[in-house]
């Protein structure tokens, strides 16, 4: 018995299950818009944004090229720039950091709660004259405490940016993530839960000409053919993607069903002796994007798992301060002691539609073991 465990291969993550779920969808859907003729902004764009936003309760939504391309998109439509502050977490992917960068701001950064989020109660000693805005994350797909923050925010007269890459339809008190700030920055990647095949974005907001800002700027910076407003971007959803995210969304919710049965098993049957694993906020709702556990003992888990035919994922191995793309910065190791901690105990097990029975079982098990 323990020979043929030995035998089994399950990958971190794979792509392929979710297709097959629902291939016979995909497949018409694509055909579709490839006879149709239209490739770019049509139909399945705006049939897209307008069924997210109700998704995510938000009165509109613009699709973009990436979730990378929300981000900057979305500082530089609220005119933040070279002189201004942005409090983010540390402890984020860097793709959060480039939102910031990109656009010449600062990101100031705040170190994590217990439960990988930006921590509330850290934000105000972060605060001076040039701080122009809060990104928060809410990573590995749960909500963040967003009563205290957008309480913060208020106080200070700050934009609220939230990244919800890993977040799509989590909640916090019943309300979506990317419904409480100014912008809602989603990233549809095909990792994603809510994934495509190819590169995608989006952003939601609640303001009206910050939509139409975002959509002129997307198109060249303009509204009219030939006619352009503002120096823009090439950042358009096409609608390719958008159709295929369409039919992604109409099953999103017995697909997160699947993925919480899967979670709910790690929460029950892991070893907590052995590991630490997350936790739920309360209030918070958690989508399970990822399913983070910590170690002290990570790198020699991760070998292991790895030698009994188990991926695993590290989320990520070098903080955005201590990586050489911000070395600038001029943050050293110790800088950021907590985001440093889990940088070097975090650990992603396998988490995927798709997964089977048999597969859990087999991760679970081996785990205990260790």
């Amino acid at each position: 018995m323990e020979q043929a465990e030995k035998c089994m291969r399950v990958p971190a993550n794979t792509l392929d299950r979710g297709f097959a779920m629902y291939q016979r969808e995909f497949e018409e859907k694509a055909l579709e818009v490839l006879r149709s003729g239209r490739y770019v902004l049509g139909g399945e764009v705006s049939a897209f944004e307008e069924e997210f936003a109700g998704y995510v309760g938000s009165r509109h939504c613009v699709g973009l090229a990436s979730g990378l391309d929300a981000l900057w998109i979305a500082f530089r439509i609220l005119g933040i720039g070279a002189g201004d502050e942005v409090l983010v977490q540390g402890n984020t992917y860097i793709a959060s950091v480039m939102g910031i960068t990109i656009n010449g701001a600062t990101p100031v950064f705040v170190e994590p709660d217990a439960y990988f989020n930006l921590d509330a109660a850290r934000l105000e000693e972060k605060i001076t004259e040039r701080t122009k805005a809060i990104l928060v994350v809410h990573l590995y797909g749960q909500a963040s405490r967003m009563d205290e923050i957008m309480k913060i925010a208020e106080k200070y007269r700050l934009r609220v940016v939230e990244d919800c890459a890993q977040s799509h339809g989590a909640k916090f008190h019943g309300r979506t993530t990317g419904t409480f700030g100014d912008i809602g920055c989603f990233s549809f990647y095909p990792s994603k839960n809510l994934g495509a095949f190819g590169d995608a974005g989006a952003i939601v907001t609640d303001d009206g000409r910050i939509a139409e800002d975002v959509r002129v700027f997307r198109n060249y910076g303009s509204e009219k053919r030939y006619y352009n407003k503002v120096v823009g971007a090439n950042s358009r959803l096409d609608e390719l993607q958008a159709g295929l995210l369409r039919v992604r969304l109409s099953h999103l919710e017995e697909l997160e069903a699947g993925r919480r049965e899967i979670c709910d098993r790690y929460l029950r049957e892991l070893d907590r002796e052995k590991f630490e694993l997350p936790g739920i906020r309360e209030g918070a709702t958690h989508i399970w994007h990822q399913f983070v556990i910590r170690s002290k003992r990570r790198d020699e888990l991760k070998r292991y798992l790895e030698d009994k035919g188990i991926g695993t994922i590290i989320h990520y191995p070098i903080p955005p301060h201590l990586s050489e793309a911000y070395r600038y910065l001029g943050f050293r190791e110790g800088s950021f002691p907590v985001t440093e901690e889990y940088a070097k105990t975090v650990l992603s097990l396998p988490l995927y539609y798709g997964m089977t029975e048999e597969e859990q079982n087999y991760v679970i098990r081996w785990m205990n073991r260790f």
